[in-house]
């Protein structure tokens, strides 16, 4: 019951706290406007594939909750938000799943409500190859995420204290299953090192996770009643950072998904240009459904998706895949870090959109 009443906490908490408060960085980057898009709004599509899986939009509802009856109502409108529109779903941990079979109920809501769509099932590091099945096969998932939460365990008073061995043990899940696994971050992000040491094991997409979004050591100091401090509160990568990083060691057989504070169509398309296959959101999602109903949520979904084709149309992007054609000027603080960390950010920004060498 530890496990159910920790994720009803996390789920208050995620709606009472704003993100932050370190930035996602977005900022930093800025997309080159193309006055001669040379395509049809008709044209533009935002199918994509992440570990391949096929999507028809690159926005997937990231894990949020579950393990609780409480919250069972919380996964059924999620599952019924993603069903109308399409998206991909991931659920929360569930773990708490596999410690009680009783908590199985939250889980499997979503693939009752969407039984059509593509839903990824999730477990932290820990996890034994067989937990990672049974999780699987609870929800009759696509794939599965495995989530790093270093930072989130050592605030939480409940939490791990060890986490030795986690690649050795991200590899046996990996021979394990019989779907791709994605290993993500909770908040702090990926870089370049741990990125190409996960690679090298076979998982076949990294959710970088970084900073600016929903702050999961912030939820658990306030779930603890005492105050975090700055430093620890700003720990971890930027997400745009963070995605650059991860991107720059990707190679044709690793996804990259980006989340971690992506909250503007803008932010979606930046993404995108930077090679990411996909984007994550929860907090933003999650908000509008509680405050505003299943409605209102389905139909700020949609706009979003509009707002992302406009953006599409106004670089001349066809495709997802045209994104990466566009030039984006890395300025500030993420130029400093990526260029100390020896990643050329001049080669953004001398991208010919491929509209533009037409003649």
């Amino acid at each position: 019951m530890e496990r159910q009443s920790r994720k009803l906490e996390h789920l208050k908490y995620s709606l009472l706290l704003e993100d932050g408060p370190a930035a996602a960085g977005f900022a930093d980057f800025h997309l080159v406007h193309n006055c001669l898009p040379d395509l049809a709004w008709e044209d533009i599509s935002i199918s994509t594939r992440v570990a391949g899986i096929a999507l028809p939009q690159p926005v997937i509802i990231n894990a949020i909750t579950g393990g609780a009856d409480d919250v069972i109502h919380v996964n059924r409108d999620l599952a019924e938000l993603a069903r109308q529109t399409g998206a991909a779903m991931a659920v929360g941990s569930q773990y708490a799943a596999v410690e009680n079979p009783a908590a199985m109920a939250s889980y499997k809501i979503v693939r009752q409500i969407n039984p059509d769509g593509v839903i990824f099932a999730n477990l932290g590091a820990h996890a034994t190859p067989d937990a990672a099945s049974y999780a699987v096969e609870m929800i009759g998932a696509q794939a599965i995420q495995i989530h790093l939460n270093a930072g989130q365990e050592i605030i939480m008073n409940e939490g791990d204290r060890d986490f030795s061995g986690y690649l050795t043990k991200v590899a046996a899940i990996v021979s394990k299953v019989d779907v791709p696994v994605i290993v993500k971050e909770v908040g702090c992000g990926i870089a370049f090192e741990q990125a190409k040491a996960l690679a090298g094991i076979g998982v076949k997409a990294i959710d970088v996770g970084g900073t600016g979004g929903t702050n999961f050591l912030a939820i658990e100091a306030a779930r603890s009643l005492f105050n975090l401090d700055a430093d620890m509160a700003g720990w971890g990568i930027p997400t745009a950072i963070s995605a650059v990083e991860v991107l720059s060691m990707a190679g044709p057989n690793l996804d990259v998904v980006i989340s971690g504070g992506v909250r503007t169509p803008l932010d979606v398309v930046k993404s995108l240009a930077l090679g990411g296959m996909a984007t994550g959101i929860a907090g933003p999602i999650l908000k509008n459904l509680q405050r505003n109903g299943l409605t209102a949520a389905v139909q700020w979904y949609e706009d979003f998706v509009t707002d992302l084709k406009r953006f599409m149309l106004l670089l001349g992007a066809r495709t997802i895949f045209d994104l990466r054609s566009s030039p984006i000027v890395i300025t500030g603080f993420s130029r400093e870090w990526l260029q100390a960390r020896g990643i050329d950010t001049e080669r953004y920004a001398k991208r010919k959109n491929r509209e533009s060498m037409v003649i």
